[in-house]
């Protein structure tokens, strides 16, 4: 039996949750090995809302207060094995962290934090450039602790920064690049191919040179 999955994706009130969607249609071509049998938002009516009836996945509106009993609740309700965070921009307490994983669109540690996602991350990065300190943005994946994107990253993959590029630019190829992998890699940790124990970062096991990663175009 595919373990159960569920992923909490912020979305808009109108737009939002393609990682959802890319999660969804991973797991129905066979790229992701998981039953997708929920997704939550809280957003009541928005994007998420719209692709979650689309696509026939259950939806689930996660309005404040977002607690640790609630998350729990959640969870247990849908009896989930993994949990993904794909655009999900409320802080997490109280999940498994060794079964709670995030995609982040930009270099971790530097460019994380309580205020660093979408258009804000790519800002920074450009900053960044502009002042010769980096020459690449990334996309990273890491398992989830209850600090905003402080948990040990399990994958990174850069994405090169052009000189004209704006926020607007560079987020489009973080987010194209993010589509990609997304679902590989999290197919990795539903495996059981990259896991952590939880508490000790030295812990964290990953593939070695991530062998047979997909070539992106």
């Amino acid at each position: 039996m595919k373990p159960k999955f569920i992923i909490f994706a912020s979305g808009t009130k109108t737009g939002g949750g393609s990682g959802f969607e890319n999660l969804v249609i991973a797991s129905r071509d066979g790229r992701l090995n998981a039953n997708i049998v929920a997704v939550i938002s809280n957003h009541e009516s928005g994007g998420v809302r719209q692709i979650a009836d689309k696509l026939h996945v259950p939806f689930c509106h996660f309005p404040a207060s977002w607690t640790k009993e609630r998350y729990q609740a959640i969870v247990d309700q849908f009896s989930a094995d993994f949990v993904a965070l794909s655009g999900w921009l409320k802080l997490v307490s109280g999940l498994d962290p060794k079964t709670t994983f995030n995609i982040h669109p930009g270099p971790l540690p530097c460019f994380g934090g309580p205020s660093m996602y979408g258009r804000h991350v790519h800002e920074a990065v450009l900053d960044c450039y502009k002042r010769e300190l980096i020459q690449y943005s990334a996309v990273s994946m890491h398992f989830v602790t209850e600090e905003y994107d402080e948990g040990p990253v399990f994958f990174s993959f850069p994405v090169k920064i052009i000189a004209s590029d704006t926020a607007q630019t560079l987020g489009e190829r973080v987010h194209d690049t993010e589509l990609f992998f997304q679902p590989f890699i999290s197919n990795l940790v539903v495996e059981g191919k990259i896991y952590w124990d939880g508490e000790d970062n030295e812990s964290l096991c990953v593939p070695s040179n991530y062998q047979y990663l997909p070539k992106l175009q």
